[in-house]
């Protein structure tokens, strides 16, 4: 616990260069809080955004890329941010999805998902389901986004995100696979990036984010827990886990995939290690040769037929 010198307010919770919870229930977020207004592209020689309402809870950012003359994937993507900062509005998410749009010829909503504390697990969960969900009503092509009716194959929908957002593809995955959800579409793949997932040793952050449920072994952030129903239920044909070799969540990303590949699932799981790189390296630096090869395996995976 620390003091401000702001107005007296004192500092309840604090996460290092993340996030500060101060005693007046004031949340100050320390980065990813730019905002980079969509864009329209000229002639259609670029990758075209623009914003749009789910619902009252939560909004997305729509990528098309250029000359869509046959129908496309749709990816549905869900960034990171430990559940509690960074938005699809700002550069940093903005660039990168806009490169993935045009790289993989894909069109992408990226979701804007509440963040804890204010909106504490499992609000992030609940818009996700609700961000298929609207997604899908597109189906029939007479949805509210024209760019979803007229532009998207609906039998190549796939998930994906980093860090948080790879949780929660996770966990919208298991979602799918159960009958009970009733989406009526498959899912042609999901890739998780640098997942966050975790174990019986004590996180600060997941208990941040869901006081509710504080326990490391809820099945939610621990998928290979004691607690969790087996993979076996995920509602994807296909599954690609990316780690970096110098991330401390390296590991959990493998115990996952090799969770699946024992679970008796039947896909087609791919594991991608990037050797001496760190966590979401590919946001920080995008231009690297790392990144580079992380972004051809993911327009692969994402154009598998």
């Amino acid at each position: 616990m620390a003091s401000s010198d702001s107005n007296q307010r004192k500092i309840v919770t604090e996460f290092p260069g993340t996030i500060r919870v101060y005693d007046d229930g004031t949340v100050e977020r320390l980065r990813d809080t730019d905002f980079v207004p969509p864009s329209i592209s000229v002639g259609g020689g670029g990758v075209s955004s623009k914003d749009v309402v789910i619902n009252s809870n939560f909004s997305a950012r729509l990528y098309l890329p250029p000359h869509c003359h046959r129908k496309l994937p749709l990816l549905l993507y869900f960034h990171g941010g430990a559940f509690c900062i960074s938005s699809p509005f700002c550069g940093k998410y903005h660039r990168y999805v806009s490169r993935l749009a045009a790289e993989a010829r894909v069109v992408v909503v990226s979701f804007a998902y509440r963040l804890a504390p204010e909106h504490p697990i499992p609000a992030a969960y609940d818009d996700a389901r609700a961000g298929i969900r609207w997604a899908v009503s597109h189906r029939a092509g007479n949805g509210p986004e024209p760019w979803l009716n007229d532009h998207v194959d609906f039998d190549r929908v796939l998930l994906s995100g980093e860090s948080a957002g790879g949780n929660i593809v996770h966990n919208l995955a298991m979602a799918v696979g159960d009958p009970e959800f009733g989406l009526g579409v498959g899912l042609s793949g999901i890739a998780l990036v640098c997942p966050y997932f975790s174990g019986s040793k004590p996180s600060n952050m997941w208990a941040f984010v869901c006081p509710s449920s504080p326990d490391n072994d809820d099945p939610r952030i621990n998928p290979v827990g004691p607690k969790a129903p087996s993979l076996m239920g995920l509602g994807s044909k296909r599954v690609m886990v990316i780690v970096a070799g110098e991330d401390g969540l390296r590991d959990r990303g493998r115990l996952y995939y090799e969770g699946v590949e024992k679970s008796g699932w039947k896909g087609g799981a791919e594991f991608v290690e990037i050797e001496g790189e760190d966590h979401i390296f590919h946001l920080f630096n995008p231009d690297c040769e790392a990144a580079a090869g992380l972004f051809d395996s993911w327009a692969s995976f994402i154009n598998h037929e």
